[in-house]
């Protein structure tokens, strides 16, 4: 049972969340619209759970697990949802985050949209395509550009080969 001190902190807690992260939302935009569409079963069944819930509803694999952080072969990187070429493997470098990073995405290759979940403002990076979640670009990267495109290995795959 609760108490009136409980039952204050709770609603203390509870308003201080809705000042925090309330007024910060973002006005609903529509939906974008892509060319590779399919149901929602359609992905789940294409993608596998794990990669599903990376590119479908924006989830976040674990630092360090994915085998394309060890991947340092030329080749490209590829949207696991609609095989879109994303990054050149000229483009990768090691962060020390966890994730595979890139300093550049391919040309035409991706979209970005402001992010506020989690209480923070980041910036969203998606497959153009698809609309597959791919990771957050952040604005400590490397030379020449000074980004660190920070992908879910997940979301992608790998294809040997000339960069």
């Amino acid at each position: 049972m609760t108490n009136r001190r409980e039952f204050l902190n709770l609603t203390g807690a509870g308003a201080a969340s809705l000042i925090l992260f309330g007024c910060n939302a973002a006005p609903a935009q529509p939906p974008e619209k892509f060319e590779v569409t399919m149901s929602d079963a359609e992905w789940r069944k294409k993608l596998g759970a794990a990669s599903y819930e990376v590119l479908r509803h924006e989830d976040t694999e674990r630092p360090y697990s994915s085998p394309l952080n060890n991947e340092h072969r030329a080749g490209i990187f590829s949207c696991k949802g609609c095989a879109l070429p994303l990054y050149s493997s000229k483009t990768k470098f090691e962060s020390g985050t966890g994730w595979p990073s890139f300093w550049q995405p391919l040309a035409n290759a991706i979209r970005t949209r402001n992010d506020g979940s989690l209480g923070m403002s980041r910036t969203e990076v998606h497959c153009r395509r698809c609309g597959g979640h791919l990771g957050h670009v952040f604005d400590d990267g490397p030379k020449p550009t000074g980004l660190r495109y920070c992908m879910n290995g997940l979301a992608m795959t790998f294809a040997p080969g000339k960069a």
